[in-house]
């Protein structure tokens, strides 16, 4: 039987195998590798100047995100480029996601987002990055792998802490509570109850304290209220709501007000401290919060760092943020603000949001 050599062969149309020779199997190969991740690249490639960032706040009509959004446009007016901002009228990942695929068509720098699920923009947002946008995310982180930048108000544990502490404190250390979330998606809310309840069972001095329920407003003023006047209803001895949402505690307030359960059973949470103002001042409600439009500040800087490749995401890189101050990177390329407060009669004029 007459040997023969295996060669190099291709497949083309017609079905005949086409023969190549080593050299030009690897020029060829050479050539697939410049032209695929041509994508890739021009996401690697450093703007030059102030790009267009674009904001995606969870919801379009909450106040919190508009009050950001005022500190990203001082920060554009100071540094240049441009702060926009588009946002669903629902707060659902969907909603989100149909803004995500707008903002690429409009060839925005940098997209900045707070997620209303962490996972479920994920990949709208690696689908965007491959087309040269970089991502940050605020207030609301979204997965690691698919934006470079956190921008953090606060340390989750420690508003997850104060929150507990309040609520300790408001209660006498004793008795039902219950917590009014925003979603069951909602990615802070969730890593902050997670947090209270392991807080709860390690520590003995929260031993009185009782958990009776997570309910949740879905980022509705209406829904929060329902919600509100039915966790009291279910539980008659409930001394005290954790409303871990700006639009949630202000809706919750009004109702328990109106149903005449204000002061009875106590809240506390994260809102603007000036929507509830009243009710801290007499003793009815306290308020964990931070400076809003420094957020939105901060987050602006953060995208005109890294779209001019000043910052890649990585612990420990250092950048300037114009009147904050220098911040630095942290694990898993989140950004800190800084420490929040318990907003008290005493602090409230501190607090203009």
């Amino acid at each position: 039987m007459k040997s023969f050599r295996l060669e190099h062969f291709d497949a083309i149309p017609d079905g005949k195998p086409l023969r190549t020779f080593p050299g030009i199997a690897l020029a060829l190969l050479a050539s697939a590798v410049l032209l695929a991740p041509a994508s890739l690249a021009l996401a690697d490639e450093c703007a030059k100047e102030p790009v267009t960032v674009g904001f995606l706040p969870k919801l379009d009509t909450d106040p919190y995100f508009k009050v950001a959004q005022q500190g990203a446009e001082e920060a554009a007016k100071e540094i240049g480029g441009k702060a926009i901002q588009v946002a669903p009228s629902q707060a659902t990942a969907e909603a989100q996601i149909d803004f995500i695929n707008s903002l690429v068509t409009q060839k925005v720098g940098v997209i900045a987002i707070s997620a209303n699920d962490a996972n479920a923009v994920a990949p709208a947002l690696k689908r965007a990055a491959q087309q040269g946008l970089r991502v940050v995310s605020y207030d609301s982180d979204v997965a690691g792998d698919a934006r470079s930048v956190f921008a953090n108000q606060a340390k989750g544990d420690s508003l997850a802490e104060m929150m507990l502490e309040s609520a300790y404190n408001l209660m006498g250390g004793e008795g039902d509570f219950a917590i009014l979330s925003s979603t069951p998606t909602a990615t802070n809310q969730n890593a902050w109850i997670d947090f209270m309840k392991k807080k709860m069972a390690a520590e003995p001095k929260f031993a009185k304290m009782k958990l009776v329920q997570v309910a949740y407003g879905e980022e509705s003023e209406q829904v929060n209220q329902q919600q509100a006047l039915a966790l009291v209803q279910a539980f008659p001895d409930l001394k005290a709501i954790i409303v871990p949402a700006g639009i949630g505690l202000p809706a919750a307030a009004r109702a328990l007000e109106e149903a005449g359960l204000m002061g009875k059973v106590k809240l506390t949470g994260l809102a603007p401290a000036t929507l509830i103002s009243k009710y801290i001042k007499d003793g009815s409600a306290q308020d964990i919060w931070w400076n809003v439009s420094d957020l939105g500040y901060l987050t602006y800087q953060a995208a005109q760092a890294l779209a001019q490749c000043k910052i890649t995401g990585k612990e420990g890189e250092k950048f300037k943020a114009g009147r904050l101050g220098e911040y630095t990177i942290g694990a898993g390329g989140e950004l800190v603000l800084g420490p929040a407060k318990i907003v008290t009669p005493e602090n409230l004029a501190e607090f203009k949001f």
